[in-house]
C-alpha cells in the first residue's frame, strides 16, 4: 500500500472523531478477542457490533487509500417518484456473475476485487471474524460531512435472499447509526390494553429503536430477520462536519 500521510486526515476529521489518546499506542489487532456487543432484537434478528475491529493505524491506512483510489460516484436516483442526487458518494464491487444490483433506478457499475487488493484483505478479516460468512459484493460510501446523510431503509432486496447478513465496516469521522422497528401491520388499530403481563414483560425485552455510535475502525453486523422487520439510517448530524467512509458487505445469491 502506498504511504500514508495520517496528519492531514487527521486533522480533516477533527472533533468529531473523538478517538481516545490509549488507541494510538495500544491498537488492538484483527486478532485480538475483540469485544463485542451483542443486540438480539427479537424473532430472530440480532446486530453484533464491534468497536474495535481493526486497528488504529490499519483503520488510517485504510481510510486514506480508499478516499484517494476509490472511484467515488455521486449519482441520481429516484425517491418517492422524483429524481434527486443521492446524498453521498457510492462504489460497487462484486465478485463475477452475479445479479446485477439496483437500488432506486439507479444500477452501479461493478467493479472487481482485483481492481483494490486492500479490498480483498478487509474482506478476509471479516471472513476470519465471522466463520461461515461469505460476502461475494461491497457496497462504499463516502460521506464528506454532517449533510451527507442515508434515510430510513431496509436491505431487502430480493437478491440477498430472506436473511441477508451485513457487515458495515466505519472508517473517519463518527456518525450514529439508528434502528427503528418496522410497524407491525398485523397490529394496527388492534387494543393491546388487554396484554398479560407475560406478554408485555416479553415484548418489553426488545426496544423498538437502537442507536449506535460508529467508531473509526468498527464492524456491525446485522443477521437473521433484522432487514424484514428492520429499519436502519445515518442521519445528518450539524456537528459531524468531516470524512467517513463505511463498507458495507452482503452476499449476493
Amino acid at each position: 500500500m502506498a504511504t500514508v500521510t495520517k496528519l492531514n486526515l487527521k486533522e480533516e476529521t477533527g472533533d468529531c472523531h473523538r478517538l481516545e489518546a490509549e488507541q494510538s499506542e495500544a491498537p488492538a489487532e484483527i486478532s485480538d478477542s475483540r469485544t463485542k456487543r451483542v443486540v438480539e432484537l427479537g424473532n430472530g434478528s440480532e446486530v453484533i457490533y464491534m468497536p474495535r475491529f481493526l486497528n488504529y493505524d490499519q483503520s488510517w491506512d485504510f481510510l486514506e487509500y480508499l478516499n484517494k483510489n476509490i472511484p467515488w460516484n455521486r449519482p441520481t436516483i429516484r425517491v418517492f417518484g422524483r429524481s434527486c442526487v443521492q446524498p453521498r458518494d457510492t462504489c460497487y464491487v462484486a465478485s463475477e456473475g452475479l445479479p446485477q444490483l439496483v437500488y432506486s433506478g439507479y444500477q452501479p457499475h461493478a467493479y472487481s476485487w482485483d481492481e483494490f487488493p486492500p479490498l480483498k484483505d478487509i474482506l478476509d478479516a471479516v471472513h476470519k471474524a465471522f466463520p461461515g460468512s461469505r460476502f461475494n459484493s461491497l457496497l462504499l460510501n463516502r460521506y464528506k460531512g454532517g449533510d451527507d446523510y442515508v434515510g430510513w431503509h431496509a436491505d431487502d432486496e430480493k437478491l440477498y435472499g430472506p436473511t441477508p447478513e451485513i457487515a458495515s465496516l466505519s472508517f473517519g469521522c463518527e456518525r450514529e447509526f439508528l434502528l427503528k422497528k418496522k410497524p407491525d401491520k398485523t397490529s394496527r388499530g388492534k387494543n393491546t390494553s388487554g396484554e398479560s403481563p407475560r406478554k408485555r414483560l416479553k415484548k418489553d425485552a426488545f426496544p423498538d429503536k437502537h442507536s449506535f455510535v460508529l467508531k473509526h475502525g468498527s464492524l456491525l453486523v446485522m443477521r437473521g430477520y433484522t432487514q424484514r422487520d428492520w429499519l436502519h439510517s445515518v442521519p445528518k448530524r450539524v456537528k459531524a462536519d468531516s470524512l467517513r467512509i463505511n463498507l458495507t458487505f452482503r452476499l449476493v445469491l
